[in-house]
């Protein structure tokens, strides 16, 4: 079907904004929460990406479908965006690995978008405005009557997601080459390319159910524990934050990632809250405080965890240490070191965005690090390869564990 043919569609925001344009993927009428994502490219990625589960996504970058879909990239068994935007879809996609039309791929799995909206005007909307609840329909003329059935829609704030997208049964991904640590992986909304990432370094991987024990993953007796990425509001966690205090005070290595780290958050007794419009893209800057390295990284995130505010400096704390600059000074002291259940905790990472927590650590009482988490997604799928070193880093945390004398290959 050509564009000039598509159907018209609606799109209303809950603050009563009206955008119109051209049906693309199914058609029907879909709700979610309205979130932008900045990716230039990795579009697949994205829609395939649990996280995005009951959000409608908006893509700044104009053109989108210009590849196609293909079979390798897929993040996860299919599309969880509950609604797409775009300014310019692809007319026929031109990729040498292209299987599909984005138009087809969105068709096939029933989600409904929108095409012809101008994304530059609404991304400065919320921007301005924060995230919100939208409504698309193909369906649907009356802005009124659509903006009825949104306001009447759920929020985000609250939602527990988890169970809705985690596996429904365990299962495994092999070491490549010999297995030299075996890791228990809570899938929270786990994205597959995470434990690809594991595996190219000599780690067994067994991915388990978000409902998964404590007893049930330490009869694994694994190396080390981690917890993925995943959709919704993390005060919702309770169940995983249990699991994850059990891990900690029997002191096995842990390594988190975005929801995963807003968990490690509340295991160590830290808040968190949700962010305005939150970070999505490829692009996001970030600094590691502990050598002031800054780290272009994949985010998606809408929540982040919350550091106590006046938390004095250690009084071992070095200036010198990290960035040396007044800024880098500064950002230090705001996240200085805490104190919790299970050792001093600090923060590692921060986004130079707007100065959002962007990792954590925990270390035992000599200083070692025990445990430590990212917000961004290191696994860079879609993304750039700047932070591939902290799978290496949670490799070295299981070698320091088991008094393994020869680190797998690239471990830090």
């Amino acid at each position: 079907m050509s564009r000039n043919t598509q159907p018209s569609a609606l799109l209303v925001l809950e603050d009563g904004r009206v955008f119109r344009g051209r049906s693309y993927g199914a058609e029907g009428e879909t709700f979610g929460e309205a979130v932008f994502s900045t990716g230039m490219t990795g579009y697949q990625e994205t829609l395939t990406d649990p996280s995005y589960h009951r959000q409608v996504v908006v893509q700044t970058a104009p053109h989108i479908g210009n590849t196609g879909m293909n079979d390798e990239d897929p993040e996860s068994r299919r599309i969880w965006v509950a609604g797409y935007v775009v300014r310019d879809p692809a007319r026929l996609p031109s990729n040498w690995r292209s299987r599909r039309s984005l138009d087809d791929a969105l068709r096939a799995d029933g989600v409904v978008g929108i095409s012809g909206v101008d994304t530059r005007a609404l991304t400065r909307h919320l921007r301005e405005r924060g995230a919100m609840r939208v409504g698309i329909s193909s369906t649907e003329t009356d802005p009124d009557a659509l903006l009825e059935r949104v306001l009447a829609s759920p929020v985000m704030k609250g939602a527990e997601l988890a169970a809705e997208v985690t596996t429904t049964e365990p299962y495994v991904v092999p070491a490549v080459g010999t297995r030299k640590y075996t890791v228990a992986a809570v899938d929270l909304g786990i994205k597959s390319m995470t434990p690809h990432r594991l595996a190219e370094r000599g780690v067994e991987v067994h991915v388990l159910p978000a409902t998964t024990t404590l007893d049930q993953l330490l009869a694994l007796e694994p190396d080390g524990v981690f917890m993925s990425n995943g959709p919704g509001d993390p005060e919702t966690a309770d169940h995983p934050v249990k699991v994850l205090r059990g891990v900690l005070d029997r002191g096995i290595p842990f390594f988190g990632i975005c929801f995963g780290n807003q968990v490690f958050g509340r295991a160590l007794g830290l808040g968190t809250y949700k962010l305005r419009y939150g970070h999505r893209g490829i692009n996001q800057p970030v600094q590691d405080l502990t050598t002031g390295k800054v780290e272009v990284t994949a985010h998606n995130h809408g929540f982040a965890v919350a550091w106590p505010t006046g938390a004095a400096d250690s009084p071992d704390s070095a200036d010198d240490a990290g960035d040396a600059s007044p800024a880098g000074r500064s950002r230090r002291h705001a996240h200085a070191e805490i104190e919790t259940d299970f050792g001093p905790a600090r923060v590692t990472h921060v986004c130079l965005n707007d100065d959002v927590v962007e990792g954590l650590s925990l270390s035992d009482r000599d200083g070692r690090t025990r445990a430590f988490s990212v917000q961004y997604h290191p696994e860079a799928a879609a993304g750039p390869h700047d932070a591939a070193y902290l799978f290496d880093r949670f490799v070295g945390l299981m070698a320091d564990s088991t008094g393994t004398t020869t680190l797998p290959e690239g471990a830090a």
